[in-house]
């Protein structure tokens, strides 16, 4: 018969073997989460957990030298629809893993970014997952090779998801998605349909995100013998304000433009805004496209041809290949991204 703790008490990982039918060592490794466990052992341990209401002591644990059950997400900011979707794979993983999950932001500032490192490793997390495009330099290299070794020696992981890699060496796992593809695919896209004015609205100059998709628009030009028009890649924030802003001032100078790719679907919304203010239909005579495929996307009028990125799988395999490294383990993945075609981009007739 299942031990049971008396009234008041508190449950001991005892109470949870019993409960589980194994061995307390067993039931110790399945809290402790740093010793591989079959996987139908381990959902029974976690179930008597459950049943009991067993609560671990994560300070005692962190005082043994053992990780405390956490997955930590740090980003920008958590309102953001990318980030959002990002974060939901985080957490749904992270549960599917028994792994508590922790959201961190910073506001886009370095020393915040670098005191909540460190707090997330002296409270062991298992994970530290960096979310969002950085200014890829070598004041950044530095920092996030700093970030890594200083998780490492406390058996964490730096885990980079949407960030340039500090480079080789560097005890960190990155996971990416395709900018530099899915900018390529669109551009080839719009190219293919006669568009040969394409604007290019919302770069941020030395931002990663900005500088691969700026390269696959360029690309895709030269291998369509397609001329570029460098006035027509305007500078803008990644907001629907920027977005407004930069088609304002693009119009103020040309209107030739068949199409508009957005940096951002967040910023095409603002180039909507501003093209429908000065009386110019989408897509009869302007195409504009996104990137990203967030939730707004379909939902806009006309609805969005954009580059679905995969923001949950990005969520979910940071977290799998930050709790299950292995000495053959690809500490770099990309995934892929595609073209979603809907309503505001319309083939261009001369």
């Amino acid at each position: 018969m299942p031990r049971r703790s008396g009234p008041g008490k508190r449950p001991t990982l005892a109470d949870v073997a019993a409960r589980a039918g194994v061995s307390a060592m067993t039931a110790s490794r399945v809290a402790a989460g740093n010793y591989p466990v079959a996987p139908p052992t381990r959902a029974k341990v976690l179930r008597a957990m459950r049943d009991l209401d067993y609560v671990a002591n994560a300070h005692a644990r962190a005082l043994g030298g053992a990780a405390t059950g956490t997955v930590a997400l740090v980003l920008d900011d958590a309102t953001g629809p990318f980030f959002a979707s990002i974060a939901r794979g985080v957490e749904r993983q992270a549960a599917a893993e028994g792994r508590l999950c922790l959201l961190c932001t910073t506001h886009g500032d370095p020393e915040r970014e670098a005191a909540v490192v460190a707090l997330l490793r002296e409270r062991r997390a298992e994970a530290v997952i960096l979310v969002g495009g950085a200014q890829d330099c070598a004041t950044y290299t530095e920092r996030m090779t700093a970030f890594a070794h200083s998780l490492e020696q406390s058996g964490s992981r730096l885990v980079l998801c949407g960030r340039p890699s500090p480079g080789p060496g560097v005890p960190a796992t990155v996971v990416e998605y395709d900018n530099e593809g899915g900018a390529y695919a669109m551009t080839a896209y719009l190219l293919d349909n006669g568009h040969r004015t394409i604007a290019y609205v919302g770069r941020e100059p030395g931002l990663s995100t900005t500088d691969e998709r700026i390269a696959g628009f360029r690309r895709a030009h030269a291998d369509h013998g397609a001329a570029l028009d460098e006035s027509l890649i305007r500078p803008g924030a990644f907001s629907r304000e920027g977005g407004a802003a930069a088609t304002a001032a693009l119009w103020a100078e040309r209107t030739d433009a068949t199409a508009v790719f957005a940096a951002t679907d967040i910023v095409a919304a603002g180039v909507l805004r501003a093209l429908r203010e000065r009386g110019v239909r989408v897509p009869e005579d302007v195409s504009v496209v996104g990137f990203d495929d967030i939730p707004l996307a379909s939902d806009l009028t006309p609805a969005l041809t954009t580059v679905r990125v995969p923001h949950e799988q990005l969520g979910r395999e940071a977290v799998r290949r930050a709790l299950h490294r292995g000495p053959e383990a690809d500490d770099r993945v990309v995934l892929g991204t595609h073209i979603v075609v809907r309503d505001s981009a319309a083939p261009h007739l001369p």
